[in-house]
């Protein structure tokens, strides 16, 4: 069974905790109202947002990674296992600290092949669509963010398991 978490842990997580819901929601909102905004443009004024649909693409992995990790972080995040089905859930439990570990280490691994080839699309994007380049940051960031959730949630009692206040 994971240990309990230490006080700074604890603030950590809940700071980070804190991050990933005001940045999943604020790109939520954004991507809401830029389509909104689209849509209004196309149909009633015959014309379009300027790179709407490049920045409406980029809010759209925003929201997937960062509602990801908080998927992680409250343990409602997409499972496939097979063996959880034939298993008490008890048994479960004592499964599930080595694989967050294990997602933590693809995850991270993710994050690394994430940043090289972004570093490799900045090096020759040109200097008008290097805004998109820097949007294109939530790849890493995010693998790595999912990586730092499944440690956390692997080396310390999930936010599942933690007895209610």
């Amino acid at each position: 069974m994971p240990a309990p978490e230490p006080a700074w842990i604890c603030n950590f997580r809940h700071a980070l905790l804190r991050m990933e819901i005001v940045v999943a929601g604020g790109s939520l909102l954004l991507l809401l109202a830029l389509i909104f905004g689209q849509v209004l443009a196309r149909n009633f004024f015959d014309s379009s947002i300027p790179s709407a649909d490049i920045l409406s693409r980029y809010l759209v992995l925003y929201v997937t990674f960062f509602g990801a990790a908080l998927a992680v972080d409250n343990d409602k995040h997409i499972r496939l296992d097979v063996i959880a089905a034939c298993l008490p859930i008890e048994r479960c439990r004592k499964f599930r600290p080595p694989l967050y570990l294990v997602s933590a280490v693809v995850c991270a691994i993710f994050a690394w092949a994430a940043g090289r080839f972004w570093y490799d699309d900045w090096q020759y994007v040109s200097e008008h669509e290097r805004w998109s380049s820097i949007l294109a940051l939530v790849m890493p960031f995010g693998f790595g963010l999912l990586a730092l959730n499944f440690l956390l949630s692997g080396l310390f009692v999930p936010r599942s398991d933690r007895p209610s206040p």
